[in-house]
């Protein structure tokens, strides 16, 4: 009885031993496939609308009317909201009165100039004759230039008429906020009746109404100033958005931002720009979801590669010694790789198996595993 007690722990460490000198492990069969070298941005970018106005009154005055909702599309020129207008229609008015007072008092003056120049040439004609007396014709050619003073004085005063009636106008079209483009009306601050105030310097309020151009967008992301210098106009991208995960959109470099935003003082940035390369149909885009961006810098098709996370120290990785049973540590040379994908120039053969991570530990050089396959 005391032999079994003392053999049955001793066979299970003998068998723990043996599972441990050969336990099982996945690999990998080494195949061949894409590899890119690619650049992603460090922080999350942001999609953005490529015309974007936050659209406020320069007057001061309650509102008048509201004519447009939230979430509503708008056509250029549309007016989407008045402020309370009755005083300066007013003004206006008086303008337009006394564009017409003047315009009827240069008439009035220009007909008694021209009747006054008729005298004068009527009057010449009988002074050659000595029938009229000098001192009548001086006192009537004084008139007539006083008259045409009088008539020239007019149309000074309707020039200065008309830009009094523009100056009105000008501000009751203040009065009146019209979309700048075709959108979608965001947001709106502002009731009927409340009175609403310019932002004084300095102090910014909430706009009238924030309007949206969402046919075109565009995404912001920053980049690693280390990897900006690599970044081409006219790159290629994969873009990705948090609210459709699993979906990938392709885009294009089109502004590289000339300087370094230094947010962080350790983590320095450059702005890039993304534009579509072409619109999804199948999803609702909102500007200020949040974004990453792959810019693809170099891309190759068919070449040997393995997991990034299988290379070791040196660029080593475990192969699988199938006469042996055991991992060996070896060499290889690489070239592309990015996170996920490293290509292998050199050091292995397209069939061979790896340790695909180092996951697991107590793995290393030399230990006897038995193998479980992983598909290519």
């Amino acid at each position: 009885m005391r032999k079994w007690v003392i053999a049955v722990p001793a066979l299970l460490v003998l068998g723990a031993l043996l599972w441990w000198w050969q336990r099982p492990v996945t690999l990998l069969t080494v195949a061949r496939g894409p590899v890119e070298t690619l650049v992603a941005n460090s922080r999350a970018g942001t999609l953005k609308a490529c015309r974007r106005t936050q659209l406020s009154f320069n007057l001061g005055a309650p509102v008048g009317e509201r004519l447009v909702a939230e979430g509503e599309r708008v056509v250029a020129g549309q007016i989407l909201m008045r402020l309370r207008q009755d005083d300066q229609q007013a003004r206006v008015a008086e303008g337009e009165a006394r564009l017409l007072l003047q315009r009827n008092a240069r008439s009035r003056q220009c007909t008694q100039a021209e009747l006054d120049c008729r005298q004068v040439q009527r009057l010449s004609r009988l002074a050659e004759r000595q029938l009229a007396a000098a001192e009548l014709l001086d006192r009537t050619e004084i008139a007539a230039r006083l008259s045409a003073l009088q008539c020239e004085a007019a149309a000074a005063q309707i020039a200065e008429a008309e830009a009094g009636l523009a100056l009105q106008r000008a501000l009751l079209d203040q009065k009146t906020l019209r979309a700048p483009f075709a959108g979608i009306v965001a947001e709106i601050n502002g009731e009927v009746g409340e009175f609403v105030t310019p932002s004084p310097p300095g102090i910014p309020t909430p706009p009238a109404v924030d309007l949206i151009d969402d046919s075109c967008l565009y995404v912001e992301a920053p980049i690693d100033e280390v990897d900006a210098a690599r970044v081409r106009l006219g790159m290629p991208v994969r873009v990705s958005l948090d609210a459709f995960r699993g979906q990938a959109f392709a885009g294009t470099v089109t502004r590289i931002a000339p300087f370094v935003r230094e947010l962080e003082k350790q983590a320095r940035t450059v702005d890039i720009e993304v534009r579509f390369a072409e619109r999804p149909a199948d999803v609702v885009l909102l500007t200020g979801y949040s974004a990453d961006v792959e810019v693809l810098i170099e891309q190759r098709g068919d070449v040997l590669r393995i997991p990034s996370e299988s290379l070791l120290e040196g660029r080593k990785v475990l192969r699988f010694d199938a006469a042996a049973g055991v991992l060996r540590a070896v060499e290889v040379q690489v070239g592309l790789a990015n996170w996920r994908w490293t290509e292998v120039r050199a050091g292995l053969a397209d069939g061979e198996r790896i340790l695909p991570s180092l996951e697991q530990e107590g793995l290393g050089d030399g230990v006897a595993v038995t193998p479980v396959e992983l598909p290519p």
